[in-house]
């Protein structure tokens, strides 16, 4: 299940000089046209409010004339603002409808009635086309206009174009292309579900999938597995790339509280002056151990050395210190 994608119509392109010099041309005639009309329902009304008994028979032409425009120029701001109210537009139709009808009275013959009714309705006219352009490029930009159906579509299947009304007014899906997109993918999703529960595939369908189709947002199951993306052979870099992060810097590993590597025999010499008075059962591999800061290994090989020279009768300590025996004739007098 997917969410449809939006389709972007391509953009209006701008009106070009001779467009602009046109626009601006037929606004000055239809601003003239109408005040023509609104000269020509002034005469009318005034005349017609004379006798009706009017104390000021000005006051009902223009009341009526100058709240059309008013009521125009009031809809377009409030359509500039994003608070468009719908009964509004309708005010100066109604006010111009009243000036028709006041100008059909105040004419004497068939003709004269109808070309006093058309006369204020052109106004009305011009003003509704200004208000319509105007909203409509308000709303493409704000995104808040909602796009009309095509009337052939309406004539055509008037069933499912009803629908597809009713869901884009639900929905707020304003562009007719989007809930096109979207009408073609829920009649594929519901296409899908039919073939994969039969025939009462609505009322085995769950229900979290029922709702999703019914707002026009439940793509078929195979759009929406992604394609797998294609391997790619690893590039090697051409260079030093700048702003790169580089690489973290190695430091050596400092072995705390551990001596440098001795030999054995660096180790027997320590070891002679460590266990210079010891006795012998004193002399072990754990005690050794901990006393040269060696290995197990080393400090029972140095174990078994010792215990060797001090069998063998070896001195322990340094030849020159006090109290050594002499060796040679003094050595001999003294067993003598």
């Amino acid at each position: 299940m997917t969410m449809t994608h939006s389709i972007e119509r391509p953009a209006v392109p701008p009106l070009t000089k001779p467009e602009m010099g046109l626009a601006g041309l037929g606004a000055l005639a239809a601003a003239g046209v109408g005040a023509l009309g609104l000269i020509a329902s002034f005469d009318a009304v005034s005349s017609a409010a004379a006798r009706w008994g009017f104390g000021e028979p000005w006051m009902l032409p223009v009341g009526i004339d100058v709240a059309i425009p008013v009521f125009t120029v009031a809809n377009l701001l409030l359509i500039r603002m994003d608070m468009a109210l719908a009964w509004v537009r309708f005010v100066p139709w109604a006010l111009t409808l009243v000036t028709c009808g006041l100008n059909v009275a105040a004419g004497q013959g068939m003709w004269a009635k109808v070309a006093h009714g058309t006369m204020p309705l052109l106004w009305v006219v011009f003003s509704e086309i200004g208000a319509h352009v105007y909203a409509v490029r308000i709303g493409a930009a704000t995104g808040r206009r909602m796009e009309k159906i095509r009337f052939s579509r309406w004539l055509l299947a008037f069933p499912s174009t009803f629908a597809l009304w009713r869901r884009m007014t639900l929905w707020e899906v304003t562009s007719y292309a989007d809930a096109l997109a979207r009408e073609r993918e829920r009649l594929l999703a519901r296409a899908d579900l039919r073939e994969r529960y039969g025939r009462k595939w609505r009322t085995k369908t769950p229900r979290r999938e029922r709702v999703m189709l019914r707002m026009g947002e439940l793509a078929p199951a195979a759009d929406a597995v992604p394609a797998a993306p294609e391997p790619q052979a690893p590039q090697e870099p051409e260079g030093p790339q700048r702003g790169a992060p580089k690489p973290p810097r190695k430091r050596p590993v400092k072995n705390k509280g551990v001596s440098p590597q001795r030999t054995p025999a660096e180790l027997l010499a320590e070891a002679r002056t460590v266990t210079a008075d010891w006795t012998d059962a004193a002399i072990n591999g754990e005690a050794l151990r901990k006393a040269l800061h060696c290995g197990s290994g080393p400090a029972r090989t140095v174990r078994d050395a010792l215990l060797a020279e001090r069998a063998d009768g070896r001195a322990l300590h340094p030849a020159d210190a006090p109290g050594a025996p002499v060796s040679g004739d003094g050595a001999e007098g003294v067993a003598a």
